[in-house]
């Protein structure tokens, strides 16, 4: 009867071993791929950043467009223009200047003519 109990205790002490391994084994599987997509995730919110100063740029050089009230956010290429502009013309003037930017694939513009005196 003893030798009966010492030969469950052993089979069961290799059954927690064995799926012991087994999960070390899926969870270190998994730890590489959540290291690139956190690099992947900086690499694309980085590129945006840098996509949105360049279009900033170009805007700022863009003659008789006002950019004091203007916001630029990018993403994956699509670029919004956020904010005010003194004039009709400008909002116009704006989206051109911000599709002949290298890397935009699209512009969706949300500018508004503000107010005279404001």
């Amino acid at each position: 009867m003893k030798a009966f109990q010492a030969i469950k205790m052993v089979g069961g002490a290799l059954i927690v071993l064995a799926s012991l391994s087994a999960y070390a084994q899926s969870s270190d599987a998994t730890a590489p791929a959540t290291d690139s997509s956190a690099t992947s995730a900086k690499a694309t919110k980085s590129a945006n950043r840098a996509l949105g100063r360049k279009v900033r740029s170009a805007l700022s050089k863009t003659k008789g467009l006002s950019i004091a009230n203007v916001t630029v956010r990018a993403r994956g290429g699509a670029v919004t223009l956020s904010g005010s502009v003194p004039e009709q013309p400008q909002v116009d003037l704006a989206t051109q200047a911000a599709q002949g930017v290298a890397g935009v694939t699209s512009v969706k513009n949300a500018l508004t003519i503000r107010p005279v005196g404001q």
